[in-house]
């Protein structure tokens, strides 16, 4: 069931109590995963055709913000639009597409919550800089598992991810290549709009969010 696994990263940085001692990003993505995961499975009434519910656990979590760099996201995806749009046309993308990650990620959450977790062996260590996470995603009926890896950087000793890439495709690139086109289209406020459109289509809906080569539909 390949289809925009990607934003399984959401799930990484859900919630968790951080103590004041710096948390490396493999534990930050371990045990949220556990966590979330877990509260699906115990809550079966969650519709994977309709997770509002879901949306809104999500984005009421207010500790997931510091671990997710959004507006990196968002002026990286844009790349060479974004110098060239004014303060609001960036506030405007950056809003609508932190809450497409979350949209589309609630419904794939929801679809893959009976899915298997391998965590790879991490080799970062305190005092680095960057860090990559690696998992691996168990597909049902014995597929090849779909690989995940987290990008981090750390800034004052907290951790943000910058990027996701399943079998070797980076969101980051992907969004930027579909937007560009997009862009030359129908400049940069009919992107913003097409987003916005799709924000509040159907949960589940492809709407303005790219498919990944060789992730999980």
């Amino acid at each position: 069931m390949k289809k925009i696994i990607f934003v399984l990263v959401l799930v990484s940085l859900a919630p968790v109590a951080l103590p004041a001692a710096e948390v490396m990003p493999d534990r930050l993505v371990r045990t949220t995963i556990d966590k979330i995961n877990l509260l699906l499975k115990e809550d079966r009434s969650v519709d994977p055709e309709d997770p509002r519910r879901l949306y809104a656990m999500i984005d009421f979590c207010e500790e997931v913000l510091p671990h997710i760099d959004f507006r990196g996201m968002a002026r990286s995806v844009l790349g060479p639009a974004w110098r060239k749009a004014s303060a609001e046309q960036r506030a405007r993308f950056t809003h609508e597409f932190r809450y497409l990650l979350v949209r589309v990620y609630g419904a794939a959450l929801s679809k893959n919550r009976d899915r298997q977790i391998v965590y790879l062996p991490f080799l970062g260590k305190p005092g680095d800089k960057t860090a990559l996470v690696k998992t691996e995603v168990k597909q049902a009926g014995g597929g090849p598992n779909v690989q995940i890896n987290y990008s981090f950087y750390s800034v004052n000793s907290i951790w943000k991810l910058y990027d996701i890439t399943i079998d070797g495709v980076s969101l980051i690139n992907t969004y930027h290549d579909t937007y560009a086109d997009m862009i030359k289209r129908e400049g940069i406020d009919g992107l913003i709009a097409s987003i916005a459109r799709s924000n509040k289509e159907i949960p589940g809906s492809k709407g303005g969010a790219p498919e990944l080569a060789g992730s999980p539909k």
